[in-house]
């Protein structure tokens, strides 16, 4: 456990904090005690950055006294303590203050470090309106003359234009704005994005009024999103003055429109929130979105004007550090019950919406689905009938067919002719094994002559004649055969390519991976949808093995003989890995790590269903399984998704058509993926 791979820093992660300090009005000496008091427990907790509210070191409510020497000289004191006291943290301050340059007086944030002024950076935007008046005590930082100032004995960069990297943590460059900054049409940090910070800080005070909280997530997240960046939006508490205002210390963290923590508000004490930045996956997200690259260009010259600072920060980069962060153990089903049962609902609608358009532009009235009795054919069959229902068609025209096999079950047997009952649509039932059997003849294949030889002939032989049964059957009637199989299998290549489960003419469920299809169709049985009465048959499909029963098992027909998990893995996991690797194309070791953070403790963080089995994977097992779904998803399966049919996508980096989001070549190889897989320890 003390390998480094257990420390969030390995994997391109950044802590950081923003602190709410009690403070007092025109008392540097008190602001700076809770100051350092706050610093120093940011460091103990790990983190690279903390940020501290706009003037804190004077309190933000001085009004006029702003320009009472006293008080300047008290600022710039507490601040010279502050840099004395940073020389054994290893972590960046950003502290306010008000200080005077070229006899003008600035709003500003110094960056402290290492015990130097690393820079000071002035406010752009100074208020005047409504209850606020800072232009009558400040100078814009439009209006400094100079870049660069004397503090301290020394020469210090100064103005907004300014980027502080972490040269141990590269990827980990900040950029400090304040309070009014972010509040105007186009923020300062959003050419500072441009220029590569991926922290973007804010020094605010911000007064609170009715409906100000709902706005400051609004305006935090959109500016996050927008700049694909990590946003620490500071806000004073307690200590302010309340003559005219009041305030409640709200503060945030969110990452690319995600938040990550919130301060309680209304808060007696000084305290500090704590947040584990993901800064790969915002340096991924802008490679990935070509329109950032296009959008630096058209601003080179507000973009050149940076200058970037470089320091190094003692980080704890060996050792444990356990991971803050909240990570899902199924990334494509929200935990949240309400936000489940809208990403159902919204799922649902766009595979219906497209096959609505896929019939109406063809002018076809019908489809041909092979019904089996599982999860992915119920959901498609529950697509296929609502889309008759909204074009005003009769379930009839639903050309339903089960084809029992060599190893079908009796259970999934009943449990297809129960769901095609229940939707109402046409059902009818055809027994492939003596075209199978003809097939294998043909072949010369040993088990016609008695053997139980069950190779990948035998399987094949009953996918392929139950998908040309229905392309010939679709010929017939004149209608569309509707594919059924999903995204966590064409991940894996658990499918039979050409004439098999591999083709249809439309495939509702090529973007929907295997454990949201689970979630789709307890919904639908939860809430009534579709069916009447069916949500007992659709929770027995729930329950059952997932299998492609291909080969025959043993005396008992009650339940499939083969488990695909017992081959492919764990669906959970691999629906893990992939959306890890799909939408972000981070490295095994850190797919790994995020995994190891989600499924080693079944009693840590929430899960969608909580009455469901509860599994937990130790990091052996999720290696395991993370080297099957490697060698499959980049070595042997590629050639299947490279010809994939139409279907629609329907979650944000949730597709493998060549003509959506993933487009390889079908003769890979997987080697530079399991080099990194050996970094994991054992």
């Amino acid at each position: 456990m003390n390998s480094p791979f257990f420390n969030l820093y390995s994997h391109h992660f950044a802590r950081v904090a923003v602190a709410i300090p009690r403070c007092r009005i025109a008392d540097p000496a008190y602001n700076v005690e809770q100051t350092v008091k706050l610093a120093r427990q940011a460091a103990e907790q790990g983190a690279a950055l903390v940020a501290f509210p706009e003037l804190g070191l004077s309190a933000y409510s001085c009004d006029d006294l702003f320009h009472q020497r006293a008080l300047l000289d008290a600022c710039l004191d507490g601040l010279a303590e502050i840099v004395e006291a940073s020389r054994g943290m290893p972590l960046a301050l950003v502290v306010g203050l008000p200080l005077r340059v070229n006899h003008m007086l600035f709003n500003c944030a110094a960056v402290v470090a290492n015990g130097r002024v690393l820079g000071v950076v002035p406010k752009s935007f100074l208020p005047n309106y409504g209850e606020f008046y800072e232009s009558r005590q400040f100078t814009s930082a439009d209006c400094a003359a100079v870049d660069q100032i004397e503090l301290f004995g020394e020469i210090v960069p100064f103005g907004p234009n300014q980027l502080f990297e972490v040269e141990n943590l590269p990827l980990l460059r900040f950029h400090v704005e304040i309070c009014e900054d972010v509040w105007v049409p186009v923020p300062p940090s959003s050419f500072a994005a441009m220029a590569g910070a991926t922290v973007l800080v804010n020094l605010s005070a911000s007064n609170v009024v009715v409906g100000k909280s709902g706005y400051r997530h609004q305006l935090v997240s959109q500016q996050s999103a927008r700049c694909l960046a990590a946003y620490l939006y500071t806000s004073a508490g307690r200590g302010e003055s309340t003559t005219d205002m009041a305030w409640d210390g709200q503060s945030l963290i969110y990452e690319k429109g995600d938040l990550l923590a919130e301060s309680e508000r209304f808060s007696d004490d000084s305290h500090i929130i704590f947040a584990d930045v993901d800064l790969e996956r915002l340096s991924n997200e802008r490679m990935h979105a070509t329109t950032f690259a296009q959008s630096v260009r058209r601003h080179a010259g507000e973009v050149s004007a940076f200058r970037v600072i470089r320091f190094t920060l003692d980080l704890p980069l060996q050792g444990v550090l356990p991971l803050n962060r909240n990570v899902e153990r199924f990334p494509y089903v929200p935990a949240d019950r309400a936000r489940r049962d809208e990403r159902c609902t919204e799922v649902y609608n766009i595979q219906v919406q497209a096959l609505i358009q896929r019939l109406s532009s063809s002018g076809i009235k019908k489809v041909v689905i092979g019904v089996s009795g599982g999860l992915d054919s119920t959901h498609a069959l529950l697509v296929c009938a609502r889309t008759m229902d909204r074009l005003g068609l009769p379930r009839t025209n639903i050309l339903a067919y089960t084809m029992p096999g060599f190893a079908t079950s009796e259970r999934t047997l009943k449990q297809a002719r129960d769901l095609m009952q229940a939707v109402g649509c046409s059902a009818q039932e055809i027994d492939i094994r003596p075209s199978c059997i003809q097939m294998l003849k043909d072949l010369g294949h040993p088990y016609v002559e008695g053997k139980a030889e069950y190779d990948i002939t035998f399987e094949n032989v009953q996918a392929g004649e139950r998908t040309n049964h229905l392309f010939r059957l679709a010929n017939f009637h004149n209608a569309l055969v509707i594919g059924t199989g999903d995204l966590s299998e064409l991940a894996l290549g658990w499918c039979t390519y050409g004439v098999g489960d591999h083709m249809s003419h439309y495939n509702v469920n090529a973007s929907v991976p295997k454990t949201l299809i689970s979630y789709l169709v307890r919904w639908v049985a939860e809430t009534g949808a579709v069916v009447d009465g069916g949500k007992e048959v659709l929770l027995n499909i729930l329950n059952t093995e997932i299998s492609p029963e291909l080969v025959p098992g043993g005396a008992s027909d009650s339940k499939p003989a083969q488990s695909t998990q017992d081959v492919i893995g764990p669906y959970e996991l691999q629906d893990f890995n992939l959306y890890y690797i799909l939408r972000f194309g981070f490295k095994p070791s850190k797919v790994a790590f995020l995994s190891y953070c989600a499924w080693h403790k079944r009693e840590q963080g929430k899960w969608p269903d909580p009455d469901g089995v509860r599994n937990e994977y130790e990091l052996a097992a999720i290696k395991r399984n993370l080297s099957i779904f490697l060698y499959r998803f980049f070595k042997t399966s590629q050639f299947k998704r490279s010809c994939v049919p139409n279907g629609p996508k329907v979650g944000n980096g949730g597709s493998l058509s060549p003509r959506g989001d993933w487009r390889a070549p079908s003769d890979s190889e997987a080697t530079v993926w399991l080099d990194d897989l050996a970094n994991i320890p054992d």
